[in-house]
């Protein structure tokens, strides 16, 4: 049976070494990597899935401002190799967003494959800017709420305090 819980403090090794596990070596050297650098998570929306305690999957989720305005930074999300294909990430995906979409967030950015994160209505953001060195053609984003990326343009940086 699952458990889907947010992610604790305890979790943290134990999530890393999944991230580890799921990613390439230097993962952390990554432009997305440095927005996340001293700054919070959004904790509500930060979830592992557990099988009998056995950790399968996680997401995370951080805040940045794009244009001045707050924006959920969604990633990493990974799946353990042994249970990918199961359809984890997409359970994660579809209710850690629903949750943001009732703490009242209005837009998600990440940096990803546009032919998976499509079937979650994410699409490509040409006018926002990830640090360098980042593919234009994976920036993308999603409104939780309708409109939320019109008219929002410029570089992604880190949230103010």
């Amino acid at each position: 049976m699952y458990q889907l819980e947010e992610e604790t403090d305890a979790d943290w090794w134990e999530v890393e070494a999944l991230y580890d596990l799921c990613f390439a070596p230097g993962r952390t050297a990554l432009s997305s990597y440095r927005l996340r650098d001293g700054v919070a998570p959004v904790r509500p929306l930060c979830l592992v899935l557990r099988e009998d305690g056995v950790l399968a999957a996680v997401i995370r989720y951080w805040p940045v401002q794009v244009g001045g305005r707050r924006v959920l930074l969604l990633g990493p999300v990974a799946v353990h190799p042994t249970r990918q294909g199961e359809g984890l990430g997409g359970l994660l995906m579809l209710e850690s967003l629903a949750e943001a979409r009732r703490l009242g967030w209005e837009r998600v950015l990440l940096v990803g494959d546009a032919p998976y994160y499509s079937r979650f209505g994410f699409e490509k953001l040409p006018d926002v800017v990830m640090p360098p060195p980042t593919n234009p053609d994976r920036v993308l984003g999603l409104d939780l709420t309708p409109g939320a990326w019109h008219g929002v343009q410029g570089d992604v940086v880190k949230a103010a305090d």
